[in-house]
C-alpha cells in the first residue's frame, strides 16, 4: 500500500501535536485546528470537525485511564454536560443555517477560532495572578451558584468548540479551578477531559451530519498521535513547564492575529 507524502505530513502533524498536549497538558485544538488551516490549506469547517472527532478519540483513552484511577468527579462532568451540549446543538444548527462551507461561517469559524486562540494564550501567560485575583471572590459561591456557574461554563464551552474546536483545555481548566478550588488538580484535569469526550463528539457528528469530515485526514491525524502523547507525557517532567507553556502561548498569539487580520 502506497504512503502519500500528504499522508506523512499529517502524522507528523498530529504526532507534534499530541507531543505538545503530553507535555502541556493543552494545546490539542487550538494547535490542531489553525495548523490544518494555515498550513495544509484545509478549509476551516472541515479542519474544525476533522480535528472534533480526533479530539474525541484521543480524550477517551485519556478518560479510561482517569476513570481507572478515580480521578474524574462525574457530577462535574454533568454539569458542564448540561450546560454545552446543548449550545452545541445550536451552534451547529446556526452553522448548518449559514451553509458549513459558505463564506459567512468561514468568516465566523476564523473570527471565533482567533479570539479563542488568543484568550488561551493569556490563561496560558497569566494563569497564576488570574486564580490569586479572582479565586478570593469566586471561591465564596454558595453551592447553587456554583452549579449554576459551572452549567453556564459548559454552555460557553459548548459554543466555542463547536465553532473552533478550542476552549475545552486551558480555558476550561481555569475556569473549573476558579469554581473548585478545593478539588484535587488531577480530579479536575480528569473531570475536564471526561467531559470533552461527549462534547466534542456530539459537535463532530453534527459536523460530520453537515459534510465538514476529512475521514482520510482523520486517519492519518490518529496514526502519529498515539506515538505522540505517550512520548510527550514522558518527556513532561523532564522540560520545564514554564518555558513550555510561553512558547506555546507565544504561538499562539501570533496564529491568532493571522486568523483575524
Amino acid at each position: 500500500m502506497m504512503i502519500h507524502s500528504s499522508d506523512l505530513l499529517y502524522s507528523i502533524a498530529g504526532f507534534c501535536v499530541s507531543l505538545l498536549v503530553g507535555m502541556t497538558g493543552v494545546g490539542g485544538g487550538a494547535l490542531m485546528t489553525p495548523l490544518l488551516v494555515l498550513l495544509f490549506g484545509v478549509h476551516p469547517a472541515t479542519a474544525v470537525g476533522t480535528d472534533l472527532l480526533y479530539a474525541a478519540a484521543t480524550k477517551s483513552a485519556g478518560t479510561l485511564v482517569h476513570g481507572l484511577n478515580r480521578s474524574i468527579d462525574w457530577r462535574l462532568v454533568g454539569r458542564l454536560a448540561a450546560g454545552s451540549l446543548p449550545t452545541t446543538t445550536l451552534a451547529l444548527f446556526a452553522l448548518s443555517r449559514f451553509g458549513a462551507h459558505s463564506g459567512t461561517a468561514q468568516a465566523v469559524i476564523t473570527s471565533v477560532l482567533g479570539v479563542a486562540l488568543a484568550a488561551t494564550a493569556l490563561v496560558l501567560v497569566f494563569r497564576k495572578r488570574m486564580l490569586a485575583s479572582l479565586g478570593s471572590v469566586v471561591g465564596e459561591l454558595d453551592p447553587w451558584r456554583t452549579t449554576v456557574l459551572t452549567v453556564l461554563l459548559g454552555a460557553v464551552l459548548g459554543i466555542l468548540v463547536s465553532i473552533s474546536s478550542v476552549g475545552a483545555g486551558a480555558l476550561g481548566v481555569t475556569a473549573i479551578i476558579l469554581l473548585y478550588p478545593r478539588l484535587p488538580t488531577a480530579r479536575i484535569v480528569g473531570s475536564d477531559i471526561a467531559h470533552a469526550v461527549p462534547l466534542a463528539l456530539v459537535a463532530g457528528i453534527g459536523h460530520w451530519a453537515l459534510g465538514s469530515i476529512d475521514w482520510h485526514l482523520l486517519g492519518a491525524l490518529l496514526a502519529g498521535s498515539l506515538p505522540g502523547i505517550v512520548f510527550g507525557s514522558y518527556l513532561s517532567v523532564r522540560v520545564p513547564e514554564t518555558a513550555l507553556r510561553f512558547t506555546l502561548a507565544t504561538t499562539l498569539l501570533l496564529v491568532a492575529g493571522r486568523l483575524v487580520l
